[in-house]
């Protein structure tokens, strides 16, 4: 859940940004948000990342059955 935090609180961060640059226009803004977008989309690959190893942590591996078991 820390992971969920970081990221939400990351969006917050910015959220004047947004306000800004759809409301007012203002351009920085906009490049401000753009950067920012990208630190989210940054900390995104890095939790699914994290999903992804810890998932084949506790996720029993089931055999596959070969091709010659299932024909007899």
């Amino acid at each position: 859940m820390n992971r969920y935090q970081e990221l939400l609180t990351l969006v917050q961060s910015f959220e004047s940004d947004f306000r800004k640059f759809y409301d007012k226009e203002n351009r920085e803004a906009g490049v401000r948000l753009r950067k920012n977008m990208q630190e989210v989309r940054q900390l995104a690959q890095t939790i699914r990342d994290e999903v992804q190893n810890h998932r084949a942590e506790f996720v029993p591996k089931i055999p596959r059955k070969k091709k010659s078991d299932t024909e007899n």
